[in-house]
């Protein structure tokens, strides 16, 4: 028996479900705040582990908090066909970035059993923990220890705004699982998302056949000068760290723009002290994001951000610390996942095009571990990590009926 055009998911019980989970952690302007390992986390995974239980799956739970369930598979030996996401957001986040993908996966379960489909390969539906990095820097924190990126303790040391720290989290939410984490092996995994950006929609695009994801650097600048009053200080006496700051904000945005079109770059976290009115800031500390599909030229931007902010500083009086807290190299997804995808939306009629990420996803790093693929469906005016993030109903059964036949093909149908 083979996967056919006419063996499609249940849509309405897909955006049932997710708008079930939006109940979660509501936003205050329509969307989400679920931010990892907080007790609104949990609630949303309790209720993603009550449906996985009553489509007859059994959960798994490792270390770093990452939640497995498995359907089984007719052939012991088979390993796993793993599909998912994240189920924690931003804390202005939307409804539908990394839910998405969990819950396609469980409605791929879901309707198998429905149809009384079995497979040769298990299918395994996954909760990746901490993929935002909002929390607890950086993203993709789980993921990347599974992938043998980082290790368990140097995860387990990342502290959020508040001094607490990842693995005192993960306990207190009851979440630290006794699994060794990194040890499952997989078949495939496939990976639905939003796309989180224009391009689908503006071209009328059902489906996004994602070949590539950039690269990413995350590089966090401390810069300190000196507080003093705003009224009483003349102007050429301030060591003033927010102009630094603002300064080096421009020359971000003039190297990304140097690289056009595929680069990006923006500062995007920032804190200022004593952030006070009418005190000259000290210090700032502040997060830069570049982004390009080409590992040499990460580098080159980070090269001409050290050496422009470096006379910036200098020209004020500032001193400037730089470290690198997240990155990646840019991804190439697995030629045969792809292909899978590919032909799933051909099967089923959407219209498609390759895309390359300009976000990172969890299965950037599962790429290095098992062959991987992701499928991404458009998102209105391609806004994300945002509490206006908006899908259609249409946009996320195609998303996931495509996920469904990638998968399934995958697993094989066994007659």
């Amino acid at each position: 028996m083979s996967i056919t055009s006419n063996m499609k998911i249940n849509s309405d019980r897909l955006w049932d479900s997710i708008m079930e989970m939006a109940k979660i952690g509501p936003g205050v302007a329509g969307g989400n705040n679920r931010q990892t390992l907080t007790d609104e986390d949990a609630e949303g995974r309790a209720l993603f582990k009550k449906w996985c239980d009553e489509a007859g799956c059994t959960m798994g739970v490792d270390a770093m908090g990452t939640m497995f369930a498995r359907r089984e598979g007719t052939d012991p030996d088979a390993l796993p066909v793993y599909v998912g996401s994240h189920l924690d957001t931003q804390p202005t986040g939307g409804k539908y970035d990394g839910v998405l993908g969990v819950l396609g996966g469980l409605e791929i379960v879901r309707q198998l059993n429905d149809m009384n489909i079995k497979t040769k390969h298990p299918i395994v539906v996954t909760n990746f923990t901490n993929e935002e990095g909002t929390r607890f820097a950086p993203a993709m924190v789980a993921s990347g220890v599974f992938a043998g990126i980082h290790t368990l303790d140097w995860a387990y040391s990342r502290e959020d705004a508040d001094g607490l720290k990842l693995g005192d989290e993960l306990k207190r939410v009851g979440y630290c699982g006794d699994e060794e984490v990194g040890a499952r092996k997989m078949h495939a995994f496939f990976e639905l998302h939003i796309e989180q950006g224009p391009i689908l929609e503006n071209e009328g695009k059902d489906i996004g056949v994602v070949t590539h994801g950039q690269g990413l650097n995350w590089l966090q600048v401390t810069l300190t000068g000196r507080e003093s009053h705003t009224g009483s200080t003349p102007m050429p006496m301030r060591i003033n760290a927010g102009l630094g700051m603002a300064r080096i904000t421009e020359l971000v945005n003039t190297i990304a723009l140097s690289h056009a079109p595929n680069a990006v770059g923006a500062i995007g976290h920032c804190d200022v002290y004593p952030n006070s009115r009418n005190i000259i800031p000290g210090k700032t500390v502040f997060t830069i994001d570049f982004r390009h599909p080409q590992k040499e030229i990460i580098a080159d931007m980070e090269k001409q951000l050290r050496e422009g902010a470096q006379k910036i500083v200098d020209d004020i009086g500032l001193t400037m610390e730089i470290e690198q807290v997240g990155g990646f190299d840019p991804v190439e997804f697995d030629k045969d996942c792809v292909d899978a995808v590919r032909r799933a939306a051909e099967r089923l009629g959407f219209s498609h095009r390759d895309l390359v990420s300009g976000a990172g996803h969890d299965a950037c790093w599962i790429n290095r571990v098992a062959p991987t693929a992701m499928v991404m469906c458009p998102c209105v005016d391609g806004l994300s990590h945002n509490e206006a993030e908006e899908i259609s109903p249409e946009w996320a059964s195609a998303g996931t009926n495509v996920l469904f036949h990638a998968v399934v093909e995958t697993a094989e149908i066994v007659d």
